[in-house]
């Protein structure tokens, strides 16, 4: 780091620092006076709204009208009046709870939906008369209400929290560019003062750059100034003479490391067919560690083509190898690019695993985005085949994320890098599932939730694979969906929930949706046609939605 640089460092914070603390605190004392003006204008509403309605029930009981309906209609509709003209923005709302937090009047649209008639029934038992931010209709509101006891009534005074807010967003938004416009300037300033201070030192490294550029030792910087730079100048010159002094063994050193260079390129381009790169890298910086197994957490994935047995059965050996090899170049590509370790060739099946042996943040999601693309490339590989008349592919993948024994296994004879565990024959019973639900790529819970929402993930099952009796969920993944796919994938998901709650008739629902909105879609189907049969025959009390797999 240069010293134009180090100087910047060191003044910069500090006009930051003071910018900030100026600016925050300006900040915070208008945002709390304008929050608080808005708090009692809310308040101050309520509370004459609650005089109004007082001073209204006050009539009906001087009049004795207090049993007659028509009377009391009356006044209710008074004081809805009223509510309303005190309204001053589209978004406020002034509303009314009964004792069971049913609206009973309201000065605006106010749609309350299913999930909040709890929390408006809690808010009418409650009667506090403190603000809350409930949310009602779809949207965060803060309100102040109050009990007034004649009607049975909670009324009251909302406004949309964005809206009640919107002054304090401006603040934020000014004091922003305020201090982005001060902080810019001062960098310039910093920049200009640290190029004029640094000004003498960017002559005496212009020297030492020449130097370095034409390679001859006998230039010397000029010695011009009697201070720190003069004596680095001074201290140049010095290691310029002892490099001179070195050069001849510096040129010995470099026949023989070019020899070994030789040697290793030589060895690179024997194993790098069959050992990825990567290993042989690990192999040069240490080859004794190469020889003991590591557990990993990484990514496992399995491809396998469909009915290959009947596709080689219609090929000649030679055309099926060549074909085959041309399959495997594109799937592995994808693999390598996306950071893979291709494993091993199992007949037509591809074995990859990512996180070894270089582990990097994200090889859970480069797994999942392999398998996507493999899955894409194989419409480019099909289109290829159709051209030349041949039959088209079709593949399964399935990918599981766990721990694996990773390193060299064999004798001293032939020894694989490769991974064993429990987590690789889960990754290829998954692979064997996608002839089951019919999807092209299958993936584990656990993989899913290291991934996120990265990427667009559907809920298949919960499966226990044969020989297991625990179950876990599997999912699907697509690199991106139309809107269509977006709304049928949230649907399914929904679906998926209610089945595990055994609501067999609202997720039947649903997944006929989602078939409407993707015709013939297997997975929706397949679970719809599960719901109508568990409505029919309800599954035993210890359910857990998990299908128990009787074949691999």
């Amino acid at each position: 780091m240069g010293i134009r640089a180090k100087i910047i460092l060191v003044v910069l914070p500090l006009i930051i620092t003071t910018l900030l603390l100026t600016g925050a605190s300006s900040f915070f004392s208008a945002t709390n006076a304008i929050t608080g003006v808005a708090k009692e204008f809310l308040g101050f509403k309520a509370v004459e709204l609650e005089k109004y309605a007082a001073g209204q029930w006050g009539l009906l009981v001087e009049n004795n009208f207090t049993e007659n309906p028509a009377m009391v209609a009356a006044t209710q509709a008074a004081i809805e009046s009223y509510a309303a003209s005190i309204v001053r923005s589209p978004t406020e709302v002034i509303f009314a709870l009964d004792a069971q937090g049913e609206l009973a009047m309201q000065t605006g649209e106010l749609e309350v939906r299913p999930g909040e008639k709890a929390a408006l029934a809690a808010l009418a038992a409650g009667r506090k008369r403190e603000l809350a931010t409930p949310r009602i209709g779809g949207a965060d509101r803060v309100v102040k209400g109050f009990w007034f006891e004649p009607f049975g009534w909670y009324l009251v005074v909302s406004e949309q929290r964005a809206t009640f807010y919107s002054r304090v967003s401006q603040i934020t938004t000014r004091t922003l560019y305020i201090l982005g416009g001060a902080i810019l300037a001062g960098v310039v300033l910093i920049m200009l003062f640290a190029n004029y201070l640094t000004r003498p030192l960017t002559k005496v490294v212009g020297t030492m750059e020449k130097i370095i550029r034409t390679g001859d030792l006998s230039n010397r910087v000029a010695v011009e100034y009697h201070d720190e730079i003069g004596k680095l100048a001074h201290t140049f010159n010095l290691m310029v003479g002892q490099l001179e002094k070195a050069y001849n063994d510096i040129k010995r050193y470099a026949f023989k490391a070019a020899l070994a260079k030789n040697r290793e390129y030589k060895i690179r381009n024997i194993f790098q067919k069959y050992v990825p790169g990567e290993v042989i890298d690990q192999f040069f910086k240490n080859p004794e560690a190469m020889l003991v197994g590591d557990n990993r957490v990484l990514s496992v994935l399995f491809s396998d083509i469909r009915s290959f047995t009947s596709i080689s059965e219609k090929m000649a050996p030679d055309d099926l190898v060549s074909n085959l090899n041309r399959y495997f170049s594109v799937m592995v590509k994808i693999i390598q690019e996306r950071k893979g370790t291709v494993d091993k060739y199992i007949g037509d099946a591809i074995m990859a695993f990512f996180g070894a042996p270089v582990k990097h943040e994200d090889d859970a999601l480069q797994s999942v985005l392999a398998g996507i693309e493999m899955d894409e490339a194989l419409a480019s590989f099909n289109a290829n085949q159709a051209s030349l008349g041949k039959p088209e592919w079709r593949i399964g993948i399935g990918i599981n994320y766990g721990v694996v024994t990773v390193g060299n296994i064999g004798t001293d004879t032939k020894m694989n890098y490769t991974i064993i565990g429990d987590m690789v024959n889960l990754a290829s019973r998954l692979e064997g599932l996608t002839k089951e639900y019919r999807q092209p790529l299958l993936i584990s819970e656990g993989l899913q939730t290291r991934v996120g929402d990265k990427v667009p993930f559907r809920l298949i099952d919960s499966v226990a694979v044969k020989g297991k009796k625990q179950g876990v969920k599997i999912y699907t993944a697509r690199r991106k969906l139309n809107d269509a796919e977006s709304e049928a994938w949230a649907l399914h998901n929904g679906a998926m929930e209610m089945y595990y709650h055994r609501d067999f008739q609202a997720a039947a629902e649903s997944f006929q949706k989602v078939q409407h909105l993707l015709p013939q879609d297997y997975a929706a189907g397949l679970l719809e046609g599960r719901c109508r049969n568990f409505l029919q025959n309800p599954p035993a009390k210890d359910w857990d939605g998990v299908t128990v797999m009787e074949h691999k």
